[in-house]
């Protein structure tokens, strides 16, 4: 970057990408600005200009101190330590050093206290969250919500009919019978499976074959309403429904509540043939099986399916992970933000799923005008699929 785009950066104050410092003496604090944008983007920390954008300038002591203590903060002071670069600036006869920090490939990092931090605007923030925490553990892979236990649920929450009929076809015997061949317990095989740990239920085994998976997760819900017109804010609505279940009953409960609520065309059918949805089938299956898989089970929210006039949107919760783009998935590359539950859906023949990222691509070639955005701020995936006029 020349010294030009530095001052004009400089000029334009400070923001979640800009940072600026009089002067550098603690490690411990600008250990802390570096887990903040290691954690969250890409940024500059300027050292020697003021809050307001003003220049003041460092010595040539300051300098080779300063870089020192730099070094010393980033390999000490940050877990696991990360490599700034830093750049000695002439502004205006005035020298300030520019600390450049990328956002992190091994994240999430704190500093030697065990502290995480997150940029807040122009400030940073401690996470203080476990949601959170367990969020930024998600995004690295060192932790999967599916395979989180459900407190309290436990093995007699199993709907052994479900899981019985599903270890049936894939493993060609009754469940039954294994158990008494094998001497193996119904507990023994869930944890085998990875569906519970010890007596306790995994979210993935609560909801794949729970009898009841919202008596532990009031919020796992679809949530859906078909409105009069197209404002989301309306009073006016001529459906809605909260459907319940494990993921197979949340599945069919709202395709078939997208049906009842769509028209169907007749086409170039005959009289008493049943005319096609207006929305592609299987447009509409793959994008629901997508937001029921991939969402983020650590956030406390319910899936929601909203029919206006002129669209349908699928909401999921949790925006795209692990700098995964909307061009990415497009073109059929995918993040499995919950293995054990997507494993278990490739094998259910009433779920859609495939498990190789062709879903979305399956969905747009069926309906080239779908929109997909990924929204960072609310923290929320939302499939816009236009309706036939």
């Amino acid at each position: 970057m020349e010294a030009i785009e530095h001052l004009e950066r400089i000029n334009r104050l400070e923001d979640s990408y800009t940072q600026f410092k009089v002067n550098v003496t603690n490690p411990d604090s600008l250990a802390g600005d570096f887990v903040a944008f290691s954690n969250s983007n890409d940024g500059i920390i300027y050292v020697g200009v003021r809050n307001d954008g003003e220049i003041i300038g460092l010595t040539a002591a300051d300098i080779d101190r300063i870089n020192q203590l730099i070094s010393s903060a980033a390999t000490d002071c940050v877990r696991p330590s990360i490599a700034p670069k830093t750049e000695n600036i002439s502004l205006g006869g005035k020298l300030i050093i520019a600390i450049t920090v990328k956002k992190g490939v091994s994240r999430p990092y704190s500093d030697h206290k065990g502290v995480y931090w997150v940029k807040s605007g122009a400030d940073k923030r401690r996470v203080t969250s476990r949601e959170e925490l367990q969020r930024m553990f998600q995004s690295a892979t060192l932790v999967h919500a599916d395979e989180v236990p459900v407190e309290g649920a436990t093995t007699n929450d199993i709907d052994i009919d479900k899981f019985s009929a599903f270890f049936k076809k894939q493993y060609g015997d009754t469940f039954d019978n294994v158990l008494e061949r094998d001497n193996i317990s119904l507990t023994q095989t869930l944890n085998n499976f990875g569906l519970a740990k010890g007596e306790t239920l995994t979210l993935a085994g609560l909801m794949l074959f729970g009898r009841n998976p919202q008596y532990y997760r009031p919020a796992f819900i679809v949530k859906a309403v078909t409105f009069v017109g197209n404002d989301p804010a309306g009073e006016r609505y001529r459906d809605s429904q909260d459907i319940n279940g494990c993921l197979r009953d949340l599945y069919k409960g709202t395709i078939d509540f997208l049906k009842r609520n769509l028209r169907y065309l007749q086409n170039d059918k005959g009289f008493n043939t049943e005319g096609d949805l207006e929305i592609p089938l299987v447009a509409l299956e793959e994008l629901l099986v997508n937001m029921l898989l991939h969402r983020d089970y650590f956030i406390t929210a319910p899936w929601r399916v909203m029919i206006f006039d002129n669209r349908v949107e699928l909401i999921s919760p949790g925006a795209l992970p692990n700098n995964i783009t909307i061009a990415n998935i497009r073109s059929g590359v995918s993040v499995i933000r919950n293995p054990l539950v997507a494993s278990y859906a490739t094998k259910d023949p009433e779920l859609p799923y495939r498990g190789i990222g062709t879903g979305i691509r399956r969905a747009i070639a069926a309906l080239p005008t779908i929109d997909l955005e990924s929204d960072y701020e609310r923290n929320l995936f939302i499939a816009n699929i236009p309706r036939l006029r």
